[in-house]
């Protein structure tokens, strides 16, 4: 038996919560966790999960039927669910949340009452201008995440040279910033003591990673013996040229 039904990862866009979901998944017991919530949008959260609701069908019971299809698809067979919630998508999901279970005392509560005993996740980056540095050159270049054979994983938009935007990376620094604070401050609201992994710690050991949560879940950490990140780090002579630029104009300015 578990500790926890389920585990949520609290993170921020390139903190590597996507190596360490295929890293989970890998395991055959920590569920299949992927962003099943990730767009403020109930017609996206429908397309996303292969729910089809009647015509006729009241939006609280639109988000149960969403609710039901990523339990479904989220689970390992001993029933062990998996989500990641990007910051960006928090306040839509739990307003929607809130209408399945509006009687819940806290946000807490709530997510429990759906899915369960969960263990909370935070997944940061300790440098923010490398994480800034990696968000802006992989929007403007359209690709997220490579394989380790080098093959592209995720490309969202056409291939196109980055540039150097400083304006852009501090607006990216901001926000990862912002986004790491209004984590703090809800797991300081909610009582929530978060298993907190860094992605400097997960990119030099997923492994020792995927063990402590597993342990932390009353799962069976020899689980981990057999996974291997399937993505390569992106960062290049690109990625570091930047981060030293950001870096000397805010020391000027």
């Amino acid at each position: 038996m578990t500790d926890s039904d389920s585990y949520m990862i609290c993170t921020a866009p390139r903190s590597g919560s996507t190596l360490l979901c295929r890293l989970l998944a890998e395991t055959g017991v920590a569920g299949r966790p992927a962003s099943y919530f990730h767009e403020p949008s109930l017609a996206e959260w429908t397309r996303r999960l292969g729910v089809e609701p009647e015509a006729a069908a009241s939006e609280r019971d639109v988000v149960g039927a969403c609710i039901q299809a990523a339990r479904s698809q989220g689970r390992s067979d001993n029933g062990v669910f998996g989500l990641r919630l990007q910051r960006p998508s928090f306040a839509f999901f739990f307003s929607r949340l809130a209408l399945v279970h509006p009687g819940a005392s806290s946000e807490r509560d709530r997510f429990e009452s759906v899915f369960g005993r969960t263990l909370f996740i935070h997944l940061s980056r300790t440098d923010k201008v490398e994480q800034a540095v990696s968000c802006l050159k992989a929007e403007q270049t359209g690709l997220w995440h490579v394989a380790a054979d080098g093959s592209d994983v995720e490309r969202i938009g056409p291939p196109r040279e980055p540039e150097y935007d400083g304006e852009a990376l501090q607006a990216w620094v901001d926000a990862m910033t912002g986004y790491d604070r209004d984590w703090n401050r809800w797991f300081a609201s909610e009582a929530i003591e978060p298993v907190r992994v860094t992605y400097d710690h997960l990119s030099r050991d997923p492994q020792g990673v995927v063990r402590r949560i597993l342990d932390s879940l009353g799962l069976d950490p020899a689980a981990a013996g057999h996974v291997a990140p399937s993505l390569r780090k992106m960062a290049d002579d690109t990625n570091q040229a930047w981060v030293t630029r950001f870096r000397a104009e805010r020391i000027v300015a």
